[in-house]
């Protein structure tokens, strides 16, 4: 099967795992840790979504229960997503 996803870098291709993780207080005490991976198969480019897009809405939840903001990194470089 062809992978047909567009990631916001070409050094990502369709199903690399993304990881994020923050810490929250002073000492790092309470800690959000979240990975995950996107890949659509022969779809028309109006129903992909890209692994920046799922940061973003990550992000949104996260800030919505009082998490600060997650920096998403790929395999293998790790590469910074977002």
């Amino acid at each position: 099967m062809k992978a047909q996803a567009k990631t916001a870098s070409a050094d990502f291709p369709a199903g690399t795992l993304f990881d994020g993780s923050v810490g929250m207080y002073v000492d790092d005490s309470a800690g959000l840790q979240i990975k995950f991976s996107v890949r659509t198969e022969e779809c028309p480019a109006r129903y992909d979504i890209s692994p920046q897009e799922i940061a973003e809405a990550l992000n949104e939840l996260a800030a919505r229960k009082g998490w600060p903001a997650i920096t998403f990194y790929g395999t293998p470089a790790p590469a910074r997503l977002n």
